[in-house]
């Protein structure tokens, strides 16, 4: 079981940025980040592979959000960039053994950070 700690959250203005990290206790192949705005789903928004350096991302923050990660440290980053409204969220990370934006795909989930963006 991979513990994963999310960290970076806040609020900031709608153009802003900000980056999220999610330390992990082990390496697993997949980590992606997915969020939940109150009343809706949770959505996937990002996923990164350890070895092949392979990312995704959902269509509503390709161009703003990057997904990286260091190895040496367990860590992976979601930059966010010219942050909007709809982008508030808590914003989870993930750990799976699959590159896949489906939630159900990943088995080891962080507690959240909240990032609220205003207008």
């Amino acid at each position: 079981q991979v513990q994963l700690v999310e960290s970076g959250g806040g609020l900031v203005q709608a153009g802003g940025s900000l980056r999220l990290s999610c330390a992990a206790s082990g390496r697993r192949y997949v980590m992606g980040w997915f969020r939940q705005a109150p009343g809706k789903e949770r959505e996937f928004v990002a996923a990164i592979t350890w070895g092949a350096i392979s990312t995704r991302y959902a269509d509503s923050v390709k161009g703003r959000f990057t997904v990286s990660r260091d190895n040496a440290k367990n860590t992976v980053y979601l930059q966010m960039n010219s942050l909007k409204p709809e982008d508030t969220a808590i914003y989870y990370c993930a750990a799976g053994p699959f590159h896949s934006s489906d939630s159900n795909e990943y088995d080891n989930w962080g507690q959240g950070t909240q990032v609220t963006v205003s207008s």
